[in-house]
């Protein structure tokens, strides 16, 4: 019986724990972060030359993995320190703390919601430049397909990868200056 009222417990607190806002709010910002993204690259990509397209596939591969590294460091990231620049105003360290402590929230916006867009925006990206390649060149459209898809992986997985390293190694440095960076656009209000 005792077991019973506790397990009962367990579940209450796990449902008190999932965000129904927030997931929400993640979903639709995803919705139309993509749907900028994706018309950006429909528009960009079919009218433009291939050297442009290549630079604009290499742009959306190097955000991706930037917001992936931003995710990790937020996440792996030691809060006390800012807390002590903080109470000495040094300019971005309240919008580091305010990161830290919404964490799950920051790693799931730049890992999940701008990594995943900026995956599939390359994936389609790529599509378009291999077509284009294969009728440019004459090349066997479904080669050249997969062997830009799997470049295109292989930059991302691997960017990522070392990305993965240098944020965990570098959390505090990584979210400081995001947060110096940020501070020239938003300010976070202290509490007095």
């Amino acid at each position: 019986m005792k077991h019973k009222k506790e397990l009962k417990q367990l579940k209450k607190e796990e449902k008190s724990l999932v965000d129904y806002k927030w997931i929400i709010t993640v979903s639709l910002m995803a919705f139309f972060i993509s749907l900028f993204f994706s018309f950006t690259s429909e528009l960009i990509l079919p009218n433009t030359n291939f050297i442009i397209g290549i630079l604009v596939l290499i742009i959306f591969i190097l955000l991706g993995i930037i917001f992936d590294i931003l995710g990790v460091a937020v996440t792996s990231s030691d809060e006390k320190p800012f807390h002590s620049m903080s109470s000495r105003r040094v300019k971005g360290s309240n919008i580091s703390v305010k990161l830290i402590k919404n964490a799950e929230k920051v790693s799931s916006f730049c890992n999940d919601v701008i990594g995943d867009i900026c995956g599939i925006v390359s994936g389609s990206a790529g599509a378009i430049i291999a077509i284009t390649l294969s009728q440019k060149f004459n090349f066997n459209q479904f080669t050249t397909s997969l062997i830009v898809t799997s470049i295109i992986a292989s930059l991302t997985i691997g960017g990522k990868a070392i990305g993965k390293s240098f944020a965990i190694d570098q959390s505090n440095i990584i979210v400081y200056k995001f947060s110096k960076l940020v501070s020239i656009f938003y300010k976070v209000k202290r509490n007095k």
